[in-house]
């Protein structure tokens, strides 16, 4: 990677436990590709973490034979010590290399075995080079080193850079500073066919974290949650269980859970991101679904700032500990960002879905402001011509504010860019479902206001009908959006897959629309594809405009399910659990659009987040359908 671009994510290992994450490569090294190093929160503390042995005073590098995946959490690394080994063919001394992450706590436990028939000396040497640099900087290829001290003995040191601190720790170890970095050294001697360990440990602190670790373990351990016949499935729901379970935040004045949107850039709150990822965990975990409501309810907007883009009753976009600035695109964002048109229909919908799925009534009871809330933004920001809308107001905003967030992803079949404000096809579907499943959520807590909530959905369903639906070459369907003329754009894309499901299509075109995303321009065989094969702006690596997302293609499954589509969502799934079984059944947040017919598997998108929390909860999802 060169300087000034986003890191590659494809080929590093991550462990992690929300905040904290570790990234490297697969010998277990850390600071061999941009990405690497040892994040908590928004910081990484450590870009290098190097580990060598001596052979004849001079240092060599451990060889690298296995990785082991233990959990999200826990990794292990093997390597040869062939500079000390005997002459025999057979490798006799190995290195041991496991770590393990804790919400502010990294661990290594290093073992080095040996199998000669004599005694065994050497050195392993640490080199840790701190780095407290900002994450949106990792992010956008340009870090900038913090300026840190350091005051210790010699096996523990504490290094601070303002308030953020890490206290590194090896009580076997001798440590010592070298220019920029601190070093680790260990003396070892194994005795004819014994082993020797140790163990280093990393504490990183930043106390201005918006976010915390929960207290308590997920709600679906114990729970057999793997039952079915298909191996795929068990493997995959196994592991997204597993980073789902890393992935739990909470925020610091709070039990309530949510889950983090996804490593390496977004583990904190985002609006679309934890209802999307909590609502496709409904059938494991009703609880989460619960939390993340109360959070969001407890953030919602009370006031209209165009700086930070809330409005009274809307649902928050993202929550960081300052302002996130993105390099080279025009956007900063404030600490607490409003700027998503689809939160708030989507908290709606997700507070009627857990309250038919057993949520407490008196839990849901105690959300009936905040619902109310909700409701009327959704009404009131249809505005004028009946939809809901977004332009970022503030000029230093998102200017795309649904789930398909690039500044290029809403665009005309000739790859012309729309024109804002943009009225989003899927929108309209989940604002329709708001208020038809709010209407009736209040009706059964004996609340009034239900009838000119169903009126309103009968009017926007109406005019959804008159004004979205486009005919092109590749057939009749719902245009992505309505750009500010209130046009048609024209472009067939997966927007239209979360229309099924929400109510706002009779059954004949959401059988027109399930035809069409299973058909050969939107199927991938790996998935259902974000933009057509026929469009101009086609291209089977762009972020929102050919690749595939799991969650977008599970969300487009379950609408398929819902409207009693089962082949063609038996379909989806299968692309699901064909991608899943090429990526080692950790889900990416997104992979290339390229069709199975010609390749063996879906090129991996090298900047995708993994794990994230939709993809993750993208297998509860597939099991479900399949189990119907």
């Amino acid at each position: 990677m060169s300087a000034g671009l986003q890191p590659f994510l494809s080929d590093a290992v991550v462990a992690l436990r929300a905040p904290t994450q570790v990234w490297s490569g697969r010998n277990g090294d850390v600071g061999g590709q941009p990405i690497d190093g040892v994040y908590h929160g928004d910081t990484r503390f450590v870009r290098e973490a190097v580990l060598t042995y001596s052979t004849a005073g001079e240092a060599s590098v451990p060889e690298t034979i296995s990785i082991g995946e233990v959990s999200a959490s826990a990794v292990s690394f093997t390597a040869l010590l062939r500079g000390i080994d005997d002459d025999s063919p057979d490798p006799k001394v190995r290195l041991e290399r496991v770590r393990t992450v804790a919400p502010g706590v990294i661990r290594e436990q290093l073992t080095v075995r040996s199998h000669l028939s004599t005694a065994l000396s050497t050195n392993l040497r640490l080199r840790l080079v701190p780095d407290f640099a900002p994450l949106q900087e990792v992010k956008a290829g340009a870090p900038r080193a913090g300026t840190w001290t350091a005051k210790g003995d010699a096996s523990t040191l504490r290094l601070e850079d303002g308030a953020t601190s890490m206290l590194l720790s090896a009580p076997a170890a001798h440590l010592s500073s070298e220019n920029d970095a601190v070093i680790v050294e260990w003396a070892v001697e194994c005795a004819p066919y014994s082993a020797w360990s140790a163990e280093w440990t990393l504490e990183v602190d930043d106390p201005g974290l918006v976010v915390a670790p929960p207290g308590a373990e997920p709600r679906w351990r114990g729970i057999d949650v793997l039952a079915g016949s298909d191996s795929r499935v068990r493997r995959w729901v196994d592991r997204a269980l597993s980073d789902l379970d890393a992935l739990r935040l909470t925020l610091p004045d709070s039990p309530d859970e949510f889950l983090a949107a996804g490593a390496p850039w977004f583990f904190t709150l985002f609006g679309r991101d934890s209802l999307w990822a909590a609502r496709l965990m409904l059938p494991v975990d009703p609880a989460i679904a619960a939390s993340t409501l109360r959070v969001l309810a407890r953030l919602q907007g009370t006031k209209t700032d165009p700086a930070t883009a809330e409005e009274p009753g809307k649902i928050l976009h993202e929550l960081r500990a300052g302002e996130l600035a993105m390099p080279g695109e025009g956007i900063l964002l404030p600490p607490v960002y409003y700027g998503t048109i689809d939160a708030t229909p989507l908290w709606v919908c997700l507070l009627a879905e857990a309250a038919a799925a057993g949520m407490a009534e008196d839990e849901v009871r105690e959300l009936v402001p905040a619902l109310r809330a909700a409701l009327d933004w959704i009404v009131t920001s249809a505005g004028d011509d009946g939809f809901l809308d977004y332009v970022d107001e503030s000029g230093r905003g998102l200017s795309n504010q649904g789930w398909k967030d690039s500044g290029d992803s809403i665009q005309w079949r000739d790859g012309t860019l729309a024109r804002g404000p943009i009225a989003l096809c899927e929108v309209q579907g989940y604002a329709y479902e708001a208020a038809v499943t709010g209407a009736a959520l209040l009706e059964s807590l004996g609340e009034d206001g239900s009838g000119p909530l169903r009126e309103w959905a009968t009017a926007l369903r109406r005019r959804f009908a008159d004004r979205f639906w486009v005919t092109t070459p590749e057939g009749r369907y719902p245009a992505i959006a309505l750009d500010r003329d209130g046009r048609p754009v024209d472009t067939l894309t997966s927007n239209i897959g979360h229309l099924l499901g929400t109510g706002i299509l009779d059954p004949d075109q959401a059988h027109d629309v399930a035809r069409l995303l299973t058909g050969r321009s939107m199927m991938s065989g790996f998935g259902v594809r974000t933009m057509s094969t026929g469009a101009a702006g086609y291209w089977p690596l762009s972020y929102h405009g050919g690749s595939v997302w799991a969650h977008d293609t599970a969300i487009t499954a379950r609408g398929m399910a819902r409207e009693g589509l089962r082949h063609e969502a038996l379909v989806v799934v299968d692309g699901l659990l064909a991608a899943a079984e090429t990526f080692a059944f950790r889900m990416p947040e997104l992979y290339s659009g390229d069709d199975r017919s010609t390749t063996v598997a879906p090129a991996p998108y090298p900047a995708a987040c993994r794990p994230q929390a939709w993809s993750a909860a993208a297998a509860v999802t597939c099991r479900e359908i399949l189990r119907i």
